[in-house]
């Protein structure tokens, strides 16, 4: 190797898979990038979107500087001139209509991004509105709500303990193609594999015969959106053949169960067979393998949550994994215990305050508050259709919600009527577009990075940091520096706010609410002590060594010698593994009644609704649902030749029977029509997907007006989003459907 060239380990931020990557840079570029071997993780594993990040990095419609809308059209600027522009227009709003007449944004690669998870928050408060969106309610909240109310806490999500278990039902999820989300496993597939070598059965329970269905030893067709009557007959099934043994451990600790099993009694297999599209008998051996499994566990994902019962579907998973005897135990459904700490690792353990929403209400349809947040589906209504109450600013961190949330042309018209937008974003996309002012963070390749959200639902308890494998440009901030300082400004602190001192401010909260807890490692030291060891260096490193030190197995500065700090991490290139899922109830809980709470009343109160809608999904002739592709991560990568070459991927997939009533040819174009939208798109006629559905994949319809994203806009698609109605929802997360939308579907 020459003098010049040097090897960079670090942990693909690109989906939550979390693998290692080994990265070659020569004369200050990245000549290779291939699977880490010897991460403790991932062993090497990579999909194809990894190897790219190079290309991420080089991509010449990356923006490098700051884009201001000048008569309609983005030129570049230098960063004085962006924040002098922010300075005099968005306090200005703020000061003459409120901080509510201020909404936030905040996409999917946030949760992938440690300055994000570090300083969005910064941004939040600096900002006071409550007026807060984010892509978890077009993805996942239906699950974290579900473990909240069951368990005390949103990030108390059980996940299968892939390495262990004999028996794994898959229901919505593809992680052949997703590589797992809510439960961060490299290698997934590989796991899967190693599964079934020893033994153990795969189950996929799924509308569209996926990559993952392909591999596995059952496919059960079900209709989309009816995961939760499918669960319920399962849970059924084990009451009426008395097949409920709530493990030795857990079951001192679980209340509820005969009331769960009495609610549910009237969800017999016969009961939800034609609703399903899964025979009574097929629900029954369901639930009997399971419960027959030396170990098992039920995993549900993306299919699960984005329908009209995704809390519901997230909790009867909960509910049956209990009843099998797989929560908490090995080769089931388990807790991770994140060496950086969570909300279920700090504070005193076994007992909490629980899980509510409503702490605010929309101003249009009054959408409670979940978990610090409002429906993605209302923004558009809050800024068009609230009066004098209305949004009149937005700020937006990553994400693309005018292709990624619901009646996207209705979004896209509103964001175009705001008086003013903000944009932290590395492309000129469909959303950005409309902003006045674009702030470029760096690459992925010149940020840090630690999985602080994602290592939250690992399979393993383990913890990789990567520094910086590039310098950042000339002139440019970190992330963290962009969003600190939005905030300091919008809080009216001027252009010239240094974005150390929120910093400063945020890390120093933290090390005093540390000293003056009871519960934590550091209880009772001196503040300015361990700010010292901490040093001055502003930015995530220190904040996040200080949540590593206080963490489970942390250090806790000298108190643990060889605990878990960013020194040790630093020394460890290839990540510290810190062993296998343990049991951890009863102290993982944070319930006001100190149980697992599975009869929780807001969860069996949507009983009868759930009963109610079992007529119309047997009457429905034909409903919607997306897909995803190993190379395609939402929006946001189909900028990268390499992932979108080769054949056309946004078709409507459609089943043989289904296109000989409709009349419809392979490589023809078809309408698709929904209540609030109308689309165009190729005909794919394949048995992949069940009779009465059809298939687009999410992400699409790029090419409008205004953007900056050629190798996109030469493959644009269409928007499913255009489909997707916003007034379609789960109520209990405020999630909306994306999956189950009615649709007709006619030749053109």
């Amino acid at each position: 190797m020459s003098d010049d060239t040097r090897t960079a380990y670090r942990t693909c931020p690109l989906c939550e898979a979390g693998c290692g990557l080994e990265i070659t840079v020569q004369a200050g570029k990245v000549t290779r990038i291939r699977g880490d071997r010897d991460d403790v993780f991932s062993a090497g594993f990579l999909c194809p979107k990894g190897s790219t990040l190079k290309q991420l990095h080089d991509d010449p419609d990356r923006l490098r500087r700051p884009m201001v809308k000048r008569d309609g059209v983005h030129v570049e600027v230098e960063w004085d001139e962006a924040w002098d522009i922010i300075a005099d227009r968005l306090p200005a709003i703020i000061q003459e209509h409120g901080r509510e007449s201020v909404g936030v944004y905040m996409g999917n690669p946030s949760a992938h991004n440690l300055s994000a998870m570090l300083h969005n928050r910064t941004l939040l408060t600096a900002l006071g509105t409550r007026r807060r969106f984010s892509a978890s309610t077009v993805d996942q909240m239906p699950r974290q709500v579900a473990a909240a109310y069951v368990f005390g806490t949103p990030v108390s999500v059980p996940v299968p303990d892939l390495d262990h278990t004999d028996h794994l039902i898959i229901i919505g999820g593809n992680p052949y193609a997703s590589n797992g989300s809510l439960c961060t496993a490299p290698d997934f597939p590989g796991r899967i594999e190693r599964m079934r070598a020893r033994g153990g059965r795969l189950v996929v329970v799924d509308p569209r015969r996926t990559r993952t269905a392909e591999e596995a030893d059952q496919w059960v067709a079900i209709r989309p959106g009816t995961d939760a009557l499918l669960l319920a007959a399962m849970a059924t099934t084990m009451a009426e053949e008395g097949l409920i043994s709530v493990g030795d451990h857990v079951a001192e600790h679980v209340s509820g169960v005969d009331d769960v099993v009495a609610a549910l009694a009237p969800f017999t297999p016969e009961a939800v067979a034609t609703a399903t599209g899964v025979s009574a008998d097929d629900i029954r051996r369901l639930a009997r393998d399971l419960c027959a499994a030396s170990s098992g566990s039920v995993y549900g994902r993306i299919g699960t949550t984005t329908t009209e019962f995704g809390t519901l579907a997230s909790w009867l998973v909960d509910v049956v994994n209990t009843l099998s005897g797989n929560l908490d135990r090995r080769g089931g459904a388990m807790f991770p215990k994140p060496v950086a700490g969570s909300g279920n690792t700090r504070g005193k353990p076994g007992r909490g305050k629980g899980f509510s929403v409503g702490r605010g209400h929309t101003t249009v349809r009054q959408h409670p508050e979940v978990m610090g947040e409002y429906p993605a589906a209302a923004m558009a209504e809050e800024i068009t259709d609230a009066g004098d109450e209305r949004m009149r600013a937005m700020v937006t961190v990553a994400g693309n919600p005018v292709l990624s949330t619901p009646d996207a042309d209705r979004l896209d018209a509103a964001l175009a009527a705001l008086d003013f937008m903000v944009s932290v974003d590395i492309y000129l996309n469909e959303t950005t577009r409309h902003a006045d002012v674009i702030l470029p963070p760096p690459s992925q390749l010149q940020r840090e990075h630690y999985d602080l959200a994602l290592l939250g639902f690992a399979v393993r308890n383990v913890a990789n940091y990567s520094e910086a494998v590039l310098p950042i440009d000339e002139g440019a901030p970190d992330e963290w520096e962009i969003l600190a300082k939005l905030g300091l400004i919008a809080a009216g602190m001027g252009p010239d706010a240094d974005p150390a001192s929120a910093d400063e401010l945020t890390l120093r909260g933290m090390v005093q609410h540390a000293v003056g807890d009871p519960s934590s490692p550091v209880h009772g030291r001196s503040e300015d002590e361990i700010l010292a060891a901490l040093g001055t260096t502003a930015g995530p490193a220190r904040t996040l060594d200080f949540m590593l030190q206080t963490g489970p197995y942390g250090a806790a500065f000298g108190a643990n010698p060889g605990g878990a700090s960013l020194a040790l991490l630093k020394e460890h290139p290839h990540g510290v593994d810190f062993g296998p899922l343990q049991p951890r109830i009863p102290e993982i809980l944070r319930t006001p009644s100190g149980t697992v709470e599975l009869a929780h009343p807001v969860l069996m109160a949507d009983l009868d609704r759930l009963r109610a809608a079992m007529p119309a999904w047997e009457a429905q002739p034909l409903v919607l649902v997306g897909r995803r592709h190993l190379r395609s991560n939402n929006s946001w990568m189909h900028n990268i030749e390499v992932l979108v070459k080769g054949k056309p991927r946004c078709t409507l997939q459609v089943h043989p029977d289904d296109a000989d009533r409709l009349g419809l040819r392979d490589g023809a174009v078809a309408t698709v029509t929904s209540r609030v939208g109308s689309l165009d798109a190729p005909v794919e006629v394949t048995d992949s997907v069940r009779p009465g559905v059809v298939s687009l994949p999410h992400g699409w319809g790029h090419g409008q007006p205004g953007t900056r994203l050629r190798v996109a806009a030469e493959r644009a698609g269409v928007n499913s989003n255009v489909l997707s109605d916003a007034e379609a929802m789960d109520p209990l997360s405020g999630t909306s459907v994306l999956n189950g939308i009615p649709v007709s579907v006619t030749a053109r």
